[in-house]
């Protein structure tokens, strides 16, 4: 169970890592005028961080000592 658990973070940290460098790179091209696009990879990047800190929280509580 630990090792899917830590699986999952691993999958969504690396992807809260590569919606992070898409956005960076779509920030930096200027194509983006309108900002939807960045607002919709900072929406994303917001929920796998959501996604691995949960990953993260279940893995304490199930580790927990008593």
């Amino acid at each position: 169970m630990n090792a899917v658990l830590i699986i999952f973070m691993v999958i969504a940290a690396l992807a809260t890592l590569g919606v992070l460098a898409r956005g960076i790179i779509t920030m930096a091209r200027g194509k983006d005028i309108t900002g939807a696009q960045s607002n919709k990879m900072m929406s994303y990047r917001v929920a796998f961080q959501a996604l691995a800190i949960i990953f993260i929280v279940i893995l304490f509580l199930i580790n927990r000592p008593g």
